[in-house]
Protein backbone atom coordinates (compact mmCIF):
# COMPACT_ATOMS: atom_id res chain seq x y z
CA UNK A 1 0.00 0.00 0.00
CA UNK A 2 1.65 3.43 -0.83
CA UNK A 3 2.30 5.24 1.72
CA UNK A 4 0.78 8.82 2.84
CA UNK A 5 3.10 11.77 1.53
CA UNK A 6 3.43 14.94 3.78
CA UNK A 7 5.21 18.39 2.91
CA UNK A 8 7.29 18.95 5.57
CA UNK A 9 9.57 22.61 6.44
CA UNK A 10 11.77 23.40 9.14
CA UNK A 11 12.29 26.93 11.18
CA UNK A 12 15.45 26.78 12.35
CA UNK A 13 18.90 25.92 11.41
CA UNK A 14 21.13 24.92 14.60
CA UNK A 15 21.28 21.92 16.91
CA UNK A 16 17.47 20.90 17.51
CA UNK A 17 16.82 21.72 13.49
CA UNK A 18 19.81 19.44 12.59
CA UNK A 19 18.21 16.31 14.81
CA UNK A 20 14.72 17.00 13.65
CA UNK A 21 16.42 16.61 9.86
CA UNK A 22 17.86 13.19 11.04
CA UNK A 23 14.56 11.94 12.39
CA UNK A 24 12.46 12.79 9.54
CA UNK A 25 14.79 10.25 7.35
CA UNK A 26 13.70 7.51 9.74
CA UNK A 27 10.02 7.73 9.44
CA UNK A 28 8.60 5.12 8.10
CA UNK A 29 4.87 5.46 8.75
CA UNK A 30 4.42 8.24 5.82
CA UNK A 31 6.71 9.39 3.13
CA UNK A 32 7.91 12.37 4.25
CA UNK A 33 9.26 15.60 2.02
CA UNK A 34 11.45 18.11 3.85
CA UNK A 35 10.12 21.34 1.26
CA UNK A 36 12.27 23.71 2.79
CA UNK A 37 13.53 26.00 5.90
CA UNK A 38 13.83 28.84 6.89
CA UNK A 39 15.57 30.62 9.50
CA UNK A 40 16.65 34.40 10.65
CA UNK A 41 20.28 33.48 9.92
CA UNK A 42 21.10 33.84 6.97
CA UNK A 43 24.59 32.28 7.06
CA UNK A 44 23.71 28.92 9.05
CA UNK A 45 20.59 28.57 6.84
CA UNK A 46 22.51 28.50 3.62
CA UNK A 47 24.79 26.16 4.52
CA UNK A 48 22.39 23.73 6.10
CA UNK A 49 19.97 24.08 3.11
CA UNK A 50 22.87 23.00 0.58
CA UNK A 51 24.14 20.02 3.03
CA UNK A 52 20.48 18.91 2.83
CA UNK A 53 19.49 19.61 -0.82
CA UNK A 54 16.25 21.33 -0.07
CA UNK A 55 15.30 25.41 -0.62
CA UNK A 56 15.77 28.20 1.83
CA UNK A 57 12.81 30.38 2.18
CA UNK A 58 13.63 33.78 2.75
CA UNK A 59 9.79 34.27 4.93
CA UNK A 60 7.98 32.02 7.28
CA UNK A 61 4.86 32.55 5.65
CA UNK A 62 6.20 31.06 2.11
CA UNK A 63 7.61 28.02 3.62
CA UNK A 64 3.92 27.64 5.91
CA UNK A 65 2.25 28.14 2.00
CA UNK A 66 3.83 24.94 0.96
CA UNK A 67 3.97 22.37 3.92
CA UNK A 68 1.87 19.98 5.91
CA UNK A 69 3.91 20.01 8.90
CA UNK A 70 6.16 22.60 10.31
CA UNK A 71 9.26 21.67 12.89
CA UNK A 72 9.69 24.91 15.12
CA UNK A 73 13.10 24.46 16.14
CA UNK A 74 14.25 27.79 17.03
CA UNK A 75 14.77 29.92 20.45
CA UNK A 76 11.72 29.31 22.89
CA UNK A 77 10.82 32.81 22.69
CA UNK A 78 9.55 32.63 19.18
CA UNK A 79 7.51 29.50 19.67
CA UNK A 80 4.04 31.16 19.92
CA UNK A 81 4.21 33.32 17.12
CA UNK A 82 5.49 30.59 14.93
CA UNK A 83 2.45 27.86 16.30
CA UNK A 84 0.23 30.10 15.76
CA UNK A 85 0.96 31.18 11.96
CA UNK A 86 1.12 27.52 11.42
CA UNK A 87 -2.48 26.79 13.04
CA UNK A 88 -4.11 29.80 11.19
CA UNK A 89 -3.17 27.96 8.39
CA UNK A 90 -4.40 24.33 9.68
CA UNK A 91 -0.79 23.34 9.13
CA UNK A 92 0.66 20.96 11.91
CA UNK A 93 3.07 22.50 14.45
CA UNK A 94 6.09 20.21 15.74
CA UNK A 95 7.58 22.42 18.87
CA UNK A 96 10.41 22.30 20.42
CA UNK A 97 10.24 22.40 24.29
CA UNK A 98 9.89 24.41 26.45
CA UNK A 99 6.24 25.62 24.44
CA UNK A 100 6.69 28.95 25.79
CA UNK A 101 7.26 30.97 28.72
CA UNK A 102 7.95 34.73 29.61
CA UNK A 103 10.80 36.39 27.68
CA UNK A 104 10.93 40.08 29.61
CA UNK A 105 9.05 43.37 29.45
CA UNK A 106 11.03 44.59 26.40
CA UNK A 107 12.94 47.33 28.46
CA UNK A 108 16.75 47.40 27.99
CA UNK A 109 17.38 46.87 32.18
CA UNK A 110 15.45 43.85 32.17
CA UNK A 111 16.68 41.39 34.69
CA UNK A 112 14.80 38.27 35.17
CA UNK A 113 16.63 37.51 38.88
CA UNK A 114 14.66 40.43 39.90
CA UNK A 115 11.14 40.97 37.76
CA UNK A 116 8.18 39.92 39.76
CA UNK A 117 7.20 36.04 38.77
CA UNK A 118 3.46 36.61 39.38
CA UNK A 119 3.71 38.78 36.38
CA UNK A 120 5.65 36.46 34.34
CA UNK A 121 3.32 33.29 35.31
CA UNK A 122 0.42 35.99 34.39
CA UNK A 123 2.52 36.31 30.59
CA UNK A 124 3.30 32.81 30.35
CA UNK A 125 -0.23 31.90 30.81
CA UNK A 126 -1.59 34.42 28.32
CA UNK A 127 0.93 33.38 26.12
CA UNK A 128 -0.59 29.17 26.58
CA UNK A 129 -3.82 30.77 26.03
CA UNK A 130 -3.06 32.76 22.87
CA UNK A 131 -1.79 28.75 21.57
CA UNK A 132 -4.73 27.10 22.98
CA UNK A 133 -7.10 29.01 21.13
CA UNK A 134 -5.80 29.22 18.04
CA UNK A 135 -5.38 25.35 17.99
CA UNK A 136 -9.30 24.69 18.72
CA UNK A 137 -9.87 27.15 15.06
CA UNK A 138 -7.61 24.76 13.61
CA UNK A 139 -7.64 21.42 12.09
CA UNK A 140 -3.59 21.23 12.29
CA UNK A 141 -2.64 20.05 16.28
CA UNK A 142 0.50 21.37 18.06
CA UNK A 143 2.26 18.12 18.75
CA UNK A 144 4.86 19.24 21.45
CA UNK A 145 8.86 17.47 21.31
CA UNK A 146 9.30 16.66 24.09
CA UNK A 147 11.53 13.73 23.61
CA UNK A 148 11.66 12.10 27.00
CA UNK A 149 8.12 11.10 26.52
CA UNK A 150 8.79 8.90 23.46
CA UNK A 151 12.62 7.83 25.33
CA UNK A 152 12.21 3.79 25.19
CA UNK A 153 12.63 3.78 28.85
CA UNK A 154 9.78 5.99 29.81
CA UNK A 155 7.63 4.39 27.03
CA UNK A 156 8.62 0.96 28.55
CA UNK A 157 7.40 1.97 32.01
CA UNK A 158 3.84 3.51 30.31
CA UNK A 159 3.50 -0.20 28.89
CA UNK A 160 4.03 -1.40 32.76
CA UNK A 161 1.71 1.26 33.96
CA UNK A 162 -0.78 0.67 31.58
CA UNK A 163 -1.06 -3.61 32.12
CA UNK A 164 -0.54 -3.16 36.37
CA UNK A 165 -3.08 -0.49 36.81
CA UNK A 166 -0.14 0.46 38.92
CA UNK A 167 -0.46 3.72 41.70
CA UNK A 168 2.47 6.30 41.13
CA UNK A 169 3.24 7.09 44.71
CA UNK A 170 6.44 9.31 44.31
CA UNK A 171 8.84 9.96 41.32
CA UNK A 172 11.90 11.91 41.27
CA UNK A 173 14.83 13.35 38.14
CA UNK A 174 17.31 14.86 36.78
CA UNK A 175 18.69 16.67 33.88
CA UNK A 176 21.84 18.35 34.27
CA UNK A 177 25.21 19.06 33.08
CA UNK A 178 28.06 21.35 32.95
CA UNK A 179 26.59 24.39 30.84
CA UNK A 180 24.70 25.01 27.63
CA UNK A 181 26.74 26.17 24.69
CA UNK A 182 24.38 28.23 23.07
CA UNK A 183 25.92 32.29 23.78
CA UNK A 184 22.09 33.44 24.04
CA UNK A 185 21.48 31.14 27.40
CA UNK A 186 21.87 32.78 29.97
CA UNK A 187 19.42 35.63 29.26
CA UNK A 188 16.66 35.57 30.78
CA UNK A 189 14.92 37.44 27.72
CA UNK A 190 15.91 34.80 25.31
CA UNK A 191 15.38 31.58 27.34
CA UNK A 192 12.36 32.18 29.68
CA UNK A 193 14.40 31.72 32.67
CA UNK A 194 17.35 29.15 33.75
CA UNK A 195 18.20 25.42 34.98
CA UNK A 196 14.40 24.77 36.04
CA UNK A 197 12.97 25.76 32.79
CA UNK A 198 15.60 24.93 30.00
CA UNK A 199 16.87 21.38 31.86
CA UNK A 200 13.74 20.55 34.05
CA UNK A 201 10.87 20.52 31.65
CA UNK A 202 12.16 17.43 30.55
CA UNK A 203 11.75 15.46 33.61
CA UNK A 204 9.17 17.13 35.00
CA UNK A 205 7.28 16.56 31.72
CA UNK A 206 8.16 12.63 32.05
CA UNK A 207 6.71 12.76 35.34
CA UNK A 208 3.49 14.73 34.66
CA UNK A 209 2.98 12.25 31.04
CA UNK A 210 3.34 9.36 33.63
CA UNK A 211 0.44 10.62 35.75
CA UNK A 212 -1.49 11.33 32.54
CA UNK A 213 -0.84 7.94 32.28
CA UNK A 214 -1.97 6.34 35.17
CA UNK A 215 -5.28 8.26 35.55
CA UNK A 216 -6.64 7.33 31.99
CA UNK A 217 -5.82 3.84 33.11
CA UNK A 218 -7.03 3.74 36.59
CA UNK A 219 -9.60 6.59 36.24
CA UNK A 220 -9.85 7.54 32.50
CA UNK A 221 -9.20 10.85 33.76
CA UNK A 222 -5.31 12.08 33.70
CA UNK A 223 -4.40 13.23 36.56
CA UNK A 224 -3.00 16.30 36.94
CA UNK A 225 -0.58 18.98 39.02
CA UNK A 226 -2.21 20.48 41.88
CA UNK A 227 0.77 22.86 43.67
CA UNK A 228 4.26 23.47 43.32
CA UNK A 229 7.18 24.48 45.57
CA UNK A 230 10.55 25.19 44.70
CA UNK A 231 14.04 26.53 45.32
CA UNK A 232 16.44 28.22 42.57
CA UNK A 233 19.58 29.09 42.77
CA UNK A 234 22.56 30.85 41.50
CA UNK A 235 25.67 29.29 42.31
CA UNK A 236 28.19 30.09 39.93
CA UNK A 237 26.93 34.19 40.44
CA UNK A 238 27.89 33.93 44.28
CA UNK A 239 31.30 35.62 45.30
CA UNK A 240 32.39 32.33 46.73
CA UNK A 241 31.95 30.21 43.82
CA UNK A 242 35.39 28.93 42.48
CA UNK A 243 35.75 29.09 38.85
CA UNK A 244 38.24 26.48 37.61
CA UNK A 245 36.98 26.70 34.02
CA UNK A 246 35.05 23.23 33.70
CA UNK A 247 31.74 24.70 34.50
CA UNK A 248 30.00 27.51 32.40
CA UNK A 249 29.39 30.72 35.11
CA UNK A 250 28.87 33.57 32.60
CA UNK A 251 25.24 33.43 32.78
CA UNK A 252 23.54 36.96 33.30
CA UNK A 253 20.08 36.85 35.20
CA UNK A 254 18.87 33.35 35.75
CA UNK A 255 19.52 30.58 37.96
CA UNK A 256 22.23 27.41 37.38
CA UNK A 257 20.47 25.02 40.33
CA UNK A 258 16.25 24.48 40.82
CA UNK A 259 14.65 21.93 42.50
CA UNK A 260 11.04 21.11 42.44
CA UNK A 261 8.62 19.41 44.68
CA UNK A 262 4.99 18.92 42.80
CA UNK A 263 1.75 17.35 44.81
CA UNK A 264 -0.49 16.09 42.15
CA UNK A 265 -4.34 15.99 42.67
CA UNK A 266 -4.41 12.42 44.41
CA UNK A 267 -1.66 14.00 46.75
CA UNK A 268 1.04 11.73 45.20
CA UNK A 269 4.65 13.76 44.37
CA UNK A 270 7.70 13.97 42.57
CA UNK A 271 10.48 15.84 42.80
CA UNK A 272 12.31 17.67 39.79
CA UNK A 273 16.20 18.90 40.21
CA UNK A 274 17.80 20.40 37.15
CA UNK A 275 21.12 21.74 37.32
CA UNK A 276 23.93 23.67 35.18
CA UNK A 277 26.96 22.82 37.57
CA UNK A 278 27.35 18.99 37.00
CA UNK A 279 30.86 17.77 35.29
CA UNK A 280 30.35 13.96 33.34
CA UNK A 281 27.89 15.13 30.15
CA UNK A 282 24.41 15.09 30.41
CA UNK A 283 22.51 13.04 33.65
CA UNK A 284 19.24 12.26 32.53
CA UNK A 285 16.99 10.05 34.61
CA UNK A 286 13.86 9.43 36.05
CA UNK A 287 12.88 7.13 38.63
CA UNK A 288 9.41 5.62 39.08
CA UNK A 289 8.31 4.51 43.07
CA UNK A 290 4.14 2.48 42.63
CA UNK A 291 2.40 -0.07 44.63
CA UNK A 292 3.56 -2.78 42.53
CA UNK A 293 6.77 -1.79 41.26
CA UNK A 294 9.86 0.35 40.83
CA UNK A 295 11.10 1.68 38.03
CA UNK A 296 14.53 3.84 37.50
CA UNK A 297 14.52 4.89 33.74
CA UNK A 298 18.32 5.96 32.84
CA UNK A 299 17.75 7.96 30.04
CA UNK A 300 21.64 8.95 29.76
CA UNK A 301 24.37 8.02 30.38
CA UNK A 302 23.53 4.34 30.82
CA UNK A 303 25.43 0.85 30.47
CA UNK A 304 24.29 -0.17 26.84
CA UNK A 305 27.99 0.62 26.06
CA UNK A 306 31.24 0.85 27.93
CA UNK A 307 34.43 2.16 26.43
CA UNK A 308 37.67 2.96 27.50
CA UNK A 309 40.04 5.35 25.48
CA UNK A 310 43.93 6.06 26.93
CA UNK A 311 44.36 8.64 23.88
CA UNK A 312 42.03 11.79 23.86
CA UNK A 313 43.04 12.18 19.91
CA UNK A 314 41.80 8.15 19.27
CA UNK A 315 38.41 9.47 19.88
CA UNK A 316 38.27 13.00 18.07
CA UNK A 317 35.87 11.81 15.31
CA UNK A 318 33.38 9.44 17.55
CA UNK A 319 30.51 11.19 19.59
CA UNK A 320 30.57 9.54 23.15
CA UNK A 321 27.94 10.79 24.62
CA UNK A 322 26.58 14.68 24.93
CA UNK A 323 28.56 17.72 26.35
CA UNK A 324 31.14 15.14 28.39
CA UNK A 325 34.25 17.22 28.77
CA UNK A 326 36.65 14.08 27.95
CA UNK A 327 36.66 11.43 25.97
CA UNK A 328 39.88 9.66 27.82
CA UNK A 329 39.11 6.83 30.33
CA UNK A 330 35.84 4.61 30.76
CA UNK A 331 32.68 6.38 29.52
CA UNK A 332 29.29 5.32 28.80
CA UNK A 333 29.53 5.59 24.95
CA UNK A 334 25.62 5.58 23.39
CA UNK A 335 25.47 3.46 20.55
CA UNK A 336 22.35 5.19 19.47
CA UNK A 337 22.19 8.57 21.55
CA UNK A 338 19.15 9.30 19.26
CA UNK A 339 17.03 6.63 20.16
CA UNK A 340 17.86 6.17 24.02
CA UNK A 341 16.76 10.27 24.21
CA UNK A 342 13.31 9.44 21.68
CA UNK A 343 14.34 11.90 19.01
CA UNK A 344 13.14 9.75 15.83
CA UNK A 345 10.04 7.78 17.89
CA UNK A 346 8.53 11.03 18.72
CA UNK A 347 9.24 12.18 14.75
CA UNK A 348 7.66 8.70 14.21
CA UNK A 349 4.54 9.36 16.54
CA UNK A 350 4.05 12.95 15.47
CA UNK A 351 3.50 11.78 11.78
CA UNK A 352 1.70 8.87 12.68
CA UNK A 353 -0.89 11.65 13.70
CA UNK A 354 -0.48 13.74 11.29
CA UNK A 355 -0.79 10.88 8.46
CA UNK A 356 -3.30 8.63 10.23
CA UNK A 357 -5.00 10.11 12.85
CA UNK A 358 -3.34 9.01 15.13
CA UNK A 359 -3.75 9.87 19.62
CA UNK A 360 -1.04 12.58 20.31
CA UNK A 361 0.94 11.16 23.43
CA UNK A 362 2.84 14.19 23.86
CA UNK A 363 0.07 17.36 23.36
CA UNK A 364 -0.83 20.82 24.05
CA UNK A 365 -2.34 20.05 27.39
CA UNK A 366 0.74 18.15 28.77
CA UNK A 367 2.98 21.04 27.13
CA UNK A 368 0.85 23.81 28.70
CA UNK A 369 0.48 22.12 32.37
CA UNK A 370 4.47 21.93 32.55
CA UNK A 371 4.80 25.51 31.52
CA UNK A 372 2.41 26.06 34.31
CA UNK A 373 4.15 24.13 37.07
CA UNK A 374 7.29 25.72 36.24
CA UNK A 375 6.25 28.98 36.19
CA UNK A 376 4.10 28.84 39.66
CA UNK A 377 7.87 27.16 41.01
CA UNK A 378 9.18 30.21 39.72
CA UNK A 379 6.89 32.13 42.40
CA UNK A 380 7.23 29.56 44.79
CA UNK A 381 11.04 30.25 44.57
CA UNK A 382 10.48 34.29 45.34
CA UNK A 383 8.69 33.34 47.76
CA UNK A 384 11.23 31.23 49.93
CA UNK A 385 9.51 27.99 48.76
CA UNK A 386 5.81 28.67 49.47
CA UNK A 387 3.25 25.72 48.08
CA UNK A 388 1.65 27.68 45.00
CA UNK A 389 -1.38 26.17 43.76
CA UNK A 390 -1.37 25.32 39.86
CA UNK A 391 -4.08 26.81 37.39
Amino acid sequence: MKKKTIKAGIAGAGFAAAFHCQAMKRVYCADVVLEGLYSTGATRLAAFAEKEGVRAYDSLDALLDRVDVLHICTPSHTHEAMAVAALKRDVFAIVEKPLTGFFGDGSETYRGDTYPKQRALAAAQASIDRIVAAEEKSKGRVLYAENWVYAPSIQKEREILEKTAAQILWMHGEESHSGSHSPSYGYWKYAGGGSMISKGCHPLTAALYLKQVEGRVRNRKPIRPATVSAHTHALTRSDAFKDEGLIRADYYDIEDFSTMHVVFEDGTVADIMASDIVLGGVHNWLEVNTTNHRTVCNINPNTAMQTFNPVEGNFKDIEVVEKIETKLGWASTSPDEDWFTGYPQEIEAFYGTVAHGLPIESNLSLAADCIRTIYSAYVSSDEEGKRVAIS
